[in-house]
């Protein structure tokens, strides 16, 4: 302890000479909401693995200390006995705040114990706070959007032109991160904030996830399927990786350490072992073994920029990088050691993928071209033509591989050569082909997930969840939604209203969308003669 007060008591000092007494509004609320409020808001407290019960967003809050008022955050009047103060300055690693982060500078420290020492004086509210505070009594509206089928009414329905339906549901994050279950059963897909596991037998969600952090970059189901890796955080600020049981979704870790968001994270085929990528430059290998207590068991500075991507070798002996520095990595998973280095590239490398049978890396990035490289001997083998503006991710499998496209494509290819070009609507962000090798799914900047059938290149089904519910259809113009939303949605045929509930009856088809998303083929509907 006397340790502790001698280290809060040189921060002290630090602070600006001559400079008025600080505020809430003027002083404290701008740090706070720059390392804090992320995980501890108001809209957090119902999930307290994130939030662990405490709010720092507004004075009263702060007052009320954490967890419904049971742990005093702030003593007035008493620095020393104030954990918002005392955390910032602990040298308990498990205890220091922020977590998993760098420590605050000595300046911002100085500024809130002097804060609580004055008894925390709010001062003036700033006029663009009081708009803010107004917003919660006025209802939220929502943006419509448009989702297209290429059903047509029978020609005596004497309404020509394909249907389409809306829903007030909009504006519609984008989907960052796609990925299979080892038993090709789950569908993961991730926006930001929000997690979504779609039951594929179903075409409909199993469970929605909130309690990540920040954005959801990459999702990785454990080899076994018992895991769900899920990469993230915040910009700037701290990495997030946590590890969710899918027995029951609960939280069963949160690998800490990444100062900036994870990008991307990546399982052996043992699943003892878990490989994290970070735009602090950064790559951790992770002993998993034990998932209530992980280790890290190397980090990788190799890179001098930041790493987007990275993939296990399957034999767990290396695994490859991704890098804005414009390269990609080889390391031995043994010592965190480079073994080759993938160079020659004229722009950023975003993608990596590694074949199943490990003799060959692919990557991709700004520079668009999908390049295959000798996994032995670090040589090219080949290039493709990549899509148009760059390639955000790549995933491969035995035969396949696939290429999320800027240019709103996921090509398909089969030994450098492309094989199918599938149209994802707008900018492809993720992309993931199934265990089977039999479907693709891709996460879209429209906020939409779509799944092909791999060999044809049919488009199966579209997904989409979100905070008002989830709907999904196929390109034939069946639709299942959550109870009550597709209540809500406004029909057009040919661009005309389409209100008869005879031509509407047959479009809710849930079992015919669950066929299609399980790589089934359907027909249209069924509509009245």
């Amino acid at each position: 302890m006397p340790r502790l007060l001698l280290a809060a008591a040189a921060v002290a000092l630090l602070a600006p000479a001559g400079r008025a007494d600080p505020t809430y509004w003027t002083d404290v609320r701008p740090i706070l909401r720059k390392h804090c409020t992320v995980c501890h808001a108001e809209r957090k407290l119902a999930e307290p693995d994130v939030s662990a019960g405490l709010a720092l967003d507004k004075p009263d809050l702060i007052r009320a200390g954490g967890k419904k008022g049971t742990v005093p955050v702030v003593v007035p009047g008493q620095p020393d006995k104030s954990l918002l103060v005392t955390l910032l300055t602990t040298k308990d690693k498990k205890r220091a705040m922020p977590l998993d982060a760098d420590p605050l500078a000595a300046a911002d420290v100085a500024t809130l114990r002097r804060w609580v020492e004055l008894g925390m004086p709010e001062g003036t509210r700033p006029k663009d706070t009081e708009a803010v505070a107004s917003i919660p009594t006025v209802a939220v509206r929502k943006l419509p959007v448009t989702f297209a089928t290429k059903a047509v009414l029978p020609k005596d329905a004497k309404q020509p032109g394909p249907i389409d339906f809306t829903l007030p549901v909009g504006p519609l994050p984008p989907v960052a991160a796609v990925a299979f279950s080892p038993d090709g059963k789950l569908l993961a897909t991730g926006s930001y904030g929000r997690v979504t596991v779609w039951e594929l037998a179903k075409a409909a969600p199993a469970k929605v996830l909130t309690n990540v952090l920040g954005a959801v970059n990459d999702l990785r189901f454990s080899p076994d399927g018992k895991l769900l890796a899920v990469s993230g955080g915040q910009p700037s600020a701290r990495g997030d990786l946590r590890l969710f049981a899918t027995a029951d979704w609960s939280l069963v870790a949160a690998l800490g350490g990444h100062l900036d968001t994870v990008s991307a994270a990546a399982w052996s085929a043992d699943g003892k072992r878990l490989v994290s990528a970070s735009f602090d430059k950064t790559v951790r290998l992770w002993d998993v073994a034990d998932v209530r207590a992980p280790k890290v068991r190397h980090t990788f500075t190799g890179h001098s920029d930041f790493v987007y991507a990275v993939a296990f070798a399957p034999g767990g002996e290396w695994y490859a990088t991704a890098s804005k520095d414009r390269t990609s990595r080889l390391v031995d998973a043994a010592t965190g050691k480079s073994l080759f280095t993938l160079s020659g590239n004229a722009d950023e490398v975003l993608a990596v993928a590694v074949k199943a049978d490990g003799t060959q890396v692919f990557t991709s990035g700004l520079e668009s071209a999908v390049k295959v490289w000798d996994a032995k001997t670090a040589e090219k083998l080949k290039q493709g033509a990549g899509p148009t503006g760059g390639t955000h991710e790549l995933a491969a499998d035995g035969k396949l591989v696939a290429a999320a496209g800027a240019d709103g494509t996921v090509r398909v290819f089969a030994d450098a050569a492309v094989l199918k070009v599938l149209n994802g609507g707008s900018p492809v962000f993720a992309v993931a082909i199934d265990p089977s090798g039999k479907r693709v799914a891709a996460g879209s900047a429209d906020g939409l997930v779509r799944l092909w059938d791999a060999a044809e290149g049919r488009l199966l089904a579209t997904l989409w969840g979100g905070a008002d519910g989830w709907v999904a259809f196929t390109p034939e113009g069946h639709v299942s939604a959550a109870d009550g939303l597709a209540a809500r949605a406004s029909w057009r045929a040919g661009g005309r209203p389409l209100t008869e509930a005879k031509w509407l009856a047959p479009l809710a088809a849930p079992a015919e969308v669950a066929r299609a998303a399980r790589g089934g083929k359907v027909d249209g509907p069924a509509f009245p003669k």
